[in-house]
């Protein structure tokens, strides 16, 4: 008996470790993302290039300066493409906030829909290989019910049982438009429908794909490599240093915003709150309709098509609101915010664009 006694105390250890473990975790916050909610999130990108996927995730775990990089947008609307991109060359923004510049429409729905643009990027952070395995399953999807495929605008090919996507032509990016209710088939979590916004202007859409146009860019604009056996993301270089290392978040440019849980605060630290983070945001919301959806166990709203009766939210409790305080923060409220271009009635489907499987939704 006495010889066990180790032995006891030590599978006692063991056991209360791994008990104790799991709650020490839940107690530092949020836990990880369940796969109803990576899902939910990523469904309505998946589909996208890959080039222009990464820099997105990358540039959602700089929310701030989606936000700042948004504004500018908004106040050069004449400007996209390579030459926005060399517009911002010198902002001091994350490489991959100063790409999205280059795609107005998609930095204004990850500015409209902040909160959606932050779990995002915390997803990409803390659960990199579970997000890039959940683009796969995605994809997958998609091509099994007929919906993703090579046509003119993009390029769609298998290797190594994975699915690339990019431009039919280098030098030309086409983001697509689509309802991620219909391009992967019947929704398998019906309690977490997924994240939807409405169509963008001049993207005619019947249910399924829809292009609006081609957006130009430099050789080697992209600089996200994925390897999506090894679950890595590599910076290739190009217009932007780093070429062949693996992508690393830089808490940096994260200008004092605090991460989804105590871990990760930990872990990158927490800055003190930059100049134009105390200058620049306040949380807000964008304009909505009547018609919540459910992100995780958050309300979630989707932005409102152009010419309805579009109704404000009160700003609520949010995770910027601690970044900074004050009048100028308070009158950039409200600047910026129209919800994104679309059409309060669906458009039959324009030359040129995909029609995809399966009918419209009724809303």
């Amino acid at each position: 008996m006495t010889n066990r006694l180790p032995c006891l105390i030590v599978f006692l250890a063991v056991l209360l470790t791994g008990v104790v473990a799991p709650a020490a975790r839940a107690a530092d916050g949020n836990p990880s993302f369940t796969q109803q909610e990576l899902d939910q999130m990523l469904a309505p990108v998946a589909l996208y290039p890959d080039g222009l996927l990464s820099q997105i995730l990358m540039a959602a775990s700089y929310p701030l300066e989606v936000v700042q990089a948004a504004r500018w947008s908004n106040d050069h609307p004449d400007l996209k493409g390579d030459a926005a991109v060399r517009a911002v060359d010198s902002e001091n923004w994350d490489a991959s906030v100063k790409s999205l510049v280059a795609f107005p429409q998609v930095l204004q729905t990850m500015d409209a829909k902040l909160e959606w643009t932050e779990r995002l990027g915390d997803a990409f952070i803390g659960q990199q290989a579970q997000v890039m395995d959940t683009v796969q399953k995605l994809r997958q999807k998609a091509q099994a019910a007929g919906n993703l495929n090579s046509n003119a605008q993009e390029s769609v090919t298998v290797r190594d049982d994975a699915i690339d996507v990019a431009p039919t032509n280098p030098e030309v990016v086409y983001v697509p438009y689509y309802d991620p209710s219909v391009v992967y088939g019947v929704w398998w979590w019906p309690l977490f429908p997924p994240v939807f916004w409405s169509p963008w202007a001049g993207y005619g859409w019947n249910s399924g794909f829809a292009w609006g146009l081609g957006i130009g860019i430099g050789v080697d604009f992209f600089f996200g490599s994925w390897d999506w056996r090894h679950h890595g993301v590599y910076m290739r270089g190009g217009r932007y240093p780093g070429g062949g290392r693996a992508w690393v978040h830089d808490p940096g440019h994260r200008h004092g915003v605090p991460y989804r849980d105590a871990s990760m605060n930990r872990q990158f630290g927490r800055a003190a709150p930059t100049a134009p983070s105390r200058a620049d945001f306040r949380g807000r919301e964008s304009p909505v309709n009547t018609r919540p959806s459910t992100l995780g166990s958050r309300s979630y709203t989707r932005p409102a098509a152009r010419g309805m009766n579009n109704s404000y939210a009160q700003p609520r409790s949010h995770a910027f609101e601690n970044v900074g305080h004050g009048a100028a923060a308070q009158g950039f409220s409200a600047r910026g915010h129209a919800s994104m271009p679309g059409r309060s009635a669906r458009p039959s489907a324009p030359s040129g664009s995909r029609g995809g499987g399966g009918k419209s939704r009724h809303r």
